[in-house]
């Protein structure tokens, strides 16, 4: 995959893999290959901020897959394994495919500006400070969804740190981290005010 065109070719893998009324979390997983856990963890965090976040439990599910390919990049899996409750979880194919519809022109402007750059942020130790923080912020995802919005703006915080990792932007990687530390302050002032 070329670093400008990962993240459409993702959604194309996606879009490839639907047939029928729904589809699993294992049928994403198998499309997008058992050694991508960025990708896996940039569809679903992508997903939550699209119009399909709508679907109950979505922002839940993606702080559960995103905190367990966290764990596993941490120490350090060559694959990523996902309990079965997760996989065997059924999404309706029409409010997937709407919503990687609707993600497809902001994906465009973005990957035109994505390229190689600070690849040193992505080399352990230094790639550790990033799992971590992403990794605190889905302990607090399930309770977000209470707070209207509150799940969307994580999971994007959460799609730009894949994307990071995807296309090895640092630039992005740094970006993505100062929103993540801006999280609290908006849903404390979206949900509560």
């Amino acid at each position: 995959m070329d670093n400008y065109r990962a993240l459409s070719e993702m959604l194309d893998q996606i879009e490839d893999a639907v047939e029928g009324e729904e589809i699993t979390v294992q049928d994403v997983i198998e499309k997008l290959g058992q050694k991508s856990f960025a990708s896996v963890m940039l569809v679903f965090s992508l997903i939550s901020t699209s119009p399909a976040s709508a679907i109950p439990g979505l922002t839940a599910m993606v702080a559960v897959i995103t905190f367990l390919l966290v764990i596993q990049m941490i120490v350090g899996r060559d694959h990523l394994w996902l309990p079965g409750f997760i996989t065997r979880r059924k999404l309706a194919a029409d409010k997937l495919c709407k919503g990687i519809g609707w993600l497809r022109k902001p994906l465009h402007f973005v990957e035109r500006f994505l390229k190689k750059r600070f690849t040193f942020l992505f080399h352990r130790p230094m790639f550790f400070i990033p799992l971590l923080l992403v990794m605190a912020l889905t302990l607090f995802m399930p309770f977000m969804e209470l707070v209207p919005t509150s799940g969307s703006i994580a999971s994007a915080v959460i799609a730009l740190f894949a994307a990071s990792v995807l296309t090895r932007d640092g630039a992005l990687l740094i970006g993505a981290l100062f929103l993540l530390l801006g999280v609290p302050v908006a849903v404390w002032k979206f949900g509560f005010n």
